[in-house]
């Protein structure tokens, strides 16, 4: 039996209550957040100007570990071997990460708002993902090298 009244493609948590007769039935929890919050035009405009905000974040974290570090006399050219290539790794997955953040908050739709909110969902996941790693890599390796 399906119910007009629920939509399959959203979420509805439900807790098991006991009714009047004493049975027990689900009924929907209260809750702070909205049922509508995934839906595609909200969730596209949340990235939209929550991905502005990650990326000036994303920029700034690497502004705040790289200008001390540099302006200490330290260089990736004091890295040697593998320790040289796990720098260079991170560094451009690092670079890659600011550069799908950044898209993600771009308010620039691809095509209609279903297929803008799967690609932006996606793109902020995985640069938020690869900013991490690479961060953990390119520290790593500074960690791993020389002292200035």
């Amino acid at each position: 039996m399906t119910d007009a009244s629920h939509d399959l493609g959203t979420y509805e948590p439900l807790q098991l209550h006991a009714d009047p007769s004493g049975h027990a039935r689900y009924a929907p929890v209260e809750t702070a957040v909205p049922a509508d919050l995934m839906r595609p035009d909200v969730n596209v405009r949340r990235i939209m100007w929550t991905g502005t905000i990650w990326f000036a974040a994303a920029v700034g974290a690497v502004a705040l570990v790289l200008g001390p570090l540099l302006s200490s006399g330290w260089r990736p050219a004091l890295l040697t071997g593998g320790v040289r290539v796990l720098w260079w790794m991170g560094s451009a997955i690092v670079a890659l990460s600011i550069g799908l953040i950044g898209w993600s908050g771009c308010p620039i739709l691809e095509g209609d708002v279903p297929t803008a909110n799967r690609n932006k969902s996606h793109t902020m996941q995985l640069g938020t993902m690869m900013f991490i790693v690479g961060s953990a890599l390119a520290l790593f390796a500074v960690l791993l090298g020389p002292p200035v």
